[in-house]
Parts: structure tokens; sequence; C-alpha cells
């Protein structure tokens, strides 16, 4: 009869967003992690079930460096999260003065009758109106280009930090190894 080697596990469920699965995944392998199963959720985002050995060498230098290793991953997602935030409060609160300038030119079209001065002056507040609605994807576009090229050399230097733990990771995982 064949004697089995057995191991004892311990075992993690970790949500992250669909986007970011492969990311999450290469990055809790570089920790002794191996996924079980990946379940996805209506939310857009998935569930992550991981496993890795209980007598893991170096448990507490692994635990450690994925700790740093969550925090710049998450440092990384708030950067990019931040390039578009700016630029769309801008852009919904401008759309909405644009539509109201738009509205108040239909209103004094529409519900003053009889009076020319109220009537031109209606289509010209129209006019304005539109003109800020079409106005406001290009301000979008410029507004996030320029919070893009400020925030990207910072999720460079994040992406090279997360890479260097990652590293570091796996090298304690190879000398137990070897």
């Amino acid at each position: 009869m064949q004697e089995k080697d057995f191991v004892s596990y311990e075992y993690k469920t970790v949500a992250v967003k669909a986007s970011d699965k492969t990311r999450a995944l290469d990055m809790y392998e570089a920790f002794g992690w191996e996924a079980n199963s990946v379940t996805p959720s209506l939310s857009g985002s998935v569930t992550l079930s991981l496993r890795r050995d209980r007598k893991q060498k170096h448990k507490s230098e692994l635990n450690k460096l994925e700790m740093q290793a969550k925090n710049a991953f998450e440092y990384i997602r708030t950067l990019q999260n931040s390039e578009k935030l700016g630029a769309s409060i801008f852009a919904y609160i401008f759309g909405i003065i644009g539509a109201l300038v738009l509205g108040g030119g239909m209103c004094l079209v529409m519900l003053v009758t009889g009076n020319v001065a109220a009537f031109v002056g209606g289509i010209a507040l129209g006019v304005v109106g539109l003109l800020l609605c079409g106005i406001n994807y290009p301000i979008y576009k410029k507004l996030a280009d320029k919070k893009t090229k400020e925030v990207l050399p910072l999720i460079d230097e994040s992406e090279e930090k997360l890479a260097d733990i990652l590293e570091r990771g796996n090298e304690l995982l190879r000398a137990e190894i070897i």
C-alpha cells in the first residue's frame, strides 16, 4: 500500500474587480497561494478562493510582504481611479448647468407668448445651452488627459515597487524549495 503525503492548507477568500483578477492572482501566487476557484459575481467582481501550505517556511516574512503588496495594489487602483474622477465630476456639473440654460431658453420660448424679445432671448439662451453641452466633452477629455499625465509617473513608480515586493516574495518561496 502506498503512503500519501499529507499537506495541511490554509485558505483565504478575496474579492477583487473582474478587471484586476489576473493581477491579483499573480500577486497572491508570488506569496505561495494557489487558486482553488474563481467565482464571478453580479457586481462586476470575482471571488478568488486561495490556498497555500500551512507549514510553509518564511511565513511571517511572506505575510509582511503580502501586506505591503496589498497596500501597493490598492494605491495603484486609487491612482487609476483618480485619473478621471475630477474630470467626471466637473463634466456632470457643467452638463447640468448647460442643460438648465437650455431648459431656461425653452421655457422663455414656450411659456412667454406674444413677446418677440422673450422669443429671441429664449432662442439665444437655448443656443448658449447647446454650446455649453457641446463643449462639455472636449473639456472633460482635456482635464482627464492632464490628470493622467500627472498620475502616470506615480503609477509607474508604484508598479515598480509592487514588482520588487513580488520578486522578494518569490525569492523567499524559491529559497524554501532549494
